[in-house]
């Protein structure tokens, strides 16, 4: 959606739905963020119900007429899926392309030809980020498992040593660097410069991988000292395909979409002239739906042809990549929805209020509301959308670069402790053979270094640039 049809989307809603006060707005959120909870956790609604029926009970909470509140939602959660819905969909073909083609195997095998003892786990982190950047951290998770416990087994590794640094990588991307579906929803709601989100981001991640992943791992390893499970060692996609894409085009159709998007950001900063013919033409090419789209059709080419796929797999592939975003493209949406009821009741403006009167950063007030909505949702996804929504009006006068890093603290903040209450958590828990103690001791607490050291790289950066 361009920044354009959203103002005007804007300016159709400007007039809050209900003249509520602060109090009655305050109990108004509370109210419909505990109807969302308690349905995700104690009913173990799906989220999309959860956010859908918590708008509306945002809505009546807050005294607003009910044809109104469903509008709200219902203008949120279109302009949402308009806005990212084509971008998580490019992103899925791409990932699901990657893994079946083998080249995220051939990434893999590479780099872990190149890596001995000591820099086995750094070399795990390397290869889970560039992987993780067009996987869904659920997917990632699945396809790099099984390196993880060869890797530990063979080489007689700590389980902990090689895991904790692969899980690192695939969650700061997951959290920090679009196109993955919560900083892309992030960058929608506050209107922030997808480039410039992009670039901060990688530089937010940097640092936070390293301490979270390798570094990290050493106490992990002390902490938890179990060998890899036999029984959950499953076949590698690329194990039964003839041949595979190499290591150079299956790198550069990953990194295709990230060049585009970066290059368009730093065009726009050397140029700064939208009538200028490079500057216009990067803005076509860098669009994140180009660039995705692009890599996407590169990928067939690069990754499909080279795997032997005949345009018929192909084809299903495309349609088996497609399949199982449907339910994080409702929940994206429903987020969209809950954040408009939010913004046209007044309790965006009412935020606002708040963080000036009791002279909060916006950044700090930013990461701890996603905070409070992942520790008690267990979902960062939820978190990003409900603390974007919430937060959306403190970016109206804020710098480019700090719009978006107002983006990364949200992201930041939706990965905080993921516990009992997270998909996540049991994931982990169960391909590696953890007990809950052991899963919150590693999985968990790995997680709350990464949401505090992009929090407080975030916090630094805002003060320098």
């Amino acid at each position: 959606m361009t920044r354009l049809s959203v103002e005007m989307l804007a300016a159709d809603t400007v007039e809050p739905i209900t003249s509520a006060g602060h109090a009655q707005l305050g109990i108004a959120v509370l109210s419909g963020i505990a109807v969302i909870v308690l349905l995700i956790t104690k009913f173990k609604l799906h989220a999309f119900l959860a956010l859908t029926i918590g708008s509306l009970a945002l809505g009546a909470f807050a005294g607003a007429p009910l044809d109104k509140a469903i509008t709200s939602f219902t203008t949120g959660l279109g302009s949402t899926v308009a806005g990212v819905g084509v971008l998580i969909a490019l992103g899925a073909i791409l990932g699901k392309m990657l893994a079946d083609s083998g080249g995220a195997d051939q990434i893999v095998d590479t780099i872990l030809a190149k890596a001995n003892g000591r820099s086995m786990p750094w070399a795990m982190v390397l290869i889970a980020s560039v992987i993780g950047l067009p996987l869904f951290f659920e997917v990632g998770v699945v396809l790099l498992i099984p390196v993880v416990l060869m890797v530990a087994k063979r080489g007689n590794y700590s389980l902990m040593r090689i895991g904790i640094p692969a899980l690192a990588g695939l969650s700061v991307m997951h959290g920090l660097v679009p196109p993955h579906p919560g900083p892309l929803v992030a960058i929608d709601a506050v209107q922030a410069n997808l480039g410039v989100t992009l670039a901060l981001g990688v530089l937010v991640a940097i640092p936070t991988v390293v301490v979270a992943g390798p570094l990290f791992s050493r106490y992990a390893a002390r902490w938890v000292d179990v060998p890899a499970p036999e029984r959950m060692i499953p076949q590698r996609p690329s194990e039964e395909l003839q041949r595979r894409p190499g290591f150079g085009a299956t790198l550069a159709t990953i990194l295709l979409p990230v060049v585009l998007m970066l290059a368009k950001a730093l065009v726009d900063i050397v140029v700064d002239d939208p009538e200028h013919t490079v500057q216009r033409v990067f803005d076509v090419a860098g669009s994140p739906l180009i660039a995705l789209l692009a890599a996407v059709l590169v990928g067939i080419f690069t990754l499909g042809r080279p795997a032997g796929f005949s345009k018929e797999r192909i084809s299903r592939l495309v349609e088996k990549g497609l399949a199982p975003i449907a339910g994080i493209l409702l929940i994206v949406g429903a987020g969209g929805g809950f954040k408009q009821t939010l913004i046209d009741s007044g309790v965006g403006q009412m935020v606002l209020e708040i963080s000036e009167d009791w002279s909060i950063p916006a950044l700090l007030l930013a990461w701890l509301i996603a905070v409070a909505i992942r520790l008690a949702t267990g979902s960062a996804t939820v978190a990003t959308v409900s603390a974007a929504g919430l937060v959306a009006p403190l970016a109206a006068d804020m710098s480019t670069t700090h719009t978006a890093l107002l983006v990364l603290a949200i992201g930041a903040g939706s990965l905080f402790f993921s516990h009992v209450n997270d998909a996540g958590f049991w994931l982990v828990k169960e391909y590696f053979g953890l007990s809950v103690g052991q899963t919150i001791k590693t999985w968990s607490v790995m997680e709350t270094i990464i949401s505090v050291v992009a929090g407080g790289v975030v916090l630094l950066l805002s003060l320098i640039i």
